[in-house]
């Protein structure tokens, strides 16, 4: 008897354990001793932000666009210095140059900068630098404009300042990669452009689908 009743106690005793674990529809862990510390409120770069409300960044007059605070640096990097977004900062941007000019690019950097290049530029201006990546793939892509030739002669008289001004902040239809890149990662990816420039040339022409727009960025 006294068995029984031991093994009755102990069956109520992890039932009661279960149900109150679980909440009336068991999905309630229960009450957290230290939430802040339980839950991030970190916010991610392609999360989203706006679930729960206090997690609602624009409607609380917060913006992010990837890009460094002016004047600062982001830990590790090198090679960076203050370009001003907008028109203004992109023409300004001509009149500098590339910091890898006084300095040799290792072979390991060079590999790298390619790697760099497929994975985050190829997919748009192709693997060759004609602008005829997956994306547009002879017009039977996605995009309904050819994204810009970086082998042709609009995209060499552009200055390397230019180039990572738009790698930067972006220009036309193309993003910011300043959350993807370092700055140092940015000139070996213009360094490997010029590099591959020497090829066969692409068309500057803009596709009859569309108008490549007047960056290297095109219409990504």
């Amino acid at each position: 008897m006294m068995k029984k009743l031991l093994v009755l106690t102990g069956i109520i005793t992890i039932t009661a354990a279960f149900i109150s674990c679980g909440g009336g529809q068991g999905n309630d862990p229960g009450q957290t001793y230290m939430p802040d510390m339980a839950y991030s409120r970190a916010y991610e770069t392609y999360g989203y932000n706006a679930l729960p409300e206090e997690h609602d960044l624009e409607g609380r007059g917060a913006y992010y666009n990837g890009t460094q605070v002016p004047g600062t640096m982001a830990r590790g990097d090198k090679y960076s210095f203050a370009i001003p977004s907008g028109d203004s900062g992109y023409l300004l941007s001509k009149s500098y140059t590339s910091p890898l000019a006084s300095m040799t690019v290792t072979p390991a950097q060079k590999k790298e900068a390619e790697r760099l290049y497929q994975v985050n530029c190829a997919i748009c201006h192709g693997t060759k630098l004609d602008g005829n990546g997956p994306l547009w793939k002879d017009g039977e892509g996605p995009y309904p404009a050819k994204p810009q030739v970086l082998n042709g002669d609009y995209a060499k008289a552009l200055s390397d300042g230019q180039m990572y001004h738009v790698i930067t902040y972006g220009k036309g239809q193309m993003g910011s990669y300043a959350s993807q890149l370092f700055s140092e990662q940015r000139w070996w990816i213009i360094d490997y452009i010029r590099s591959n420039q020497g090829g066969a040339a692409g068309s500057d022409t803009a596709a009859t689908t569309g108008t490549a727009t007047d960056s290297t960025g095109g219409a990504k």
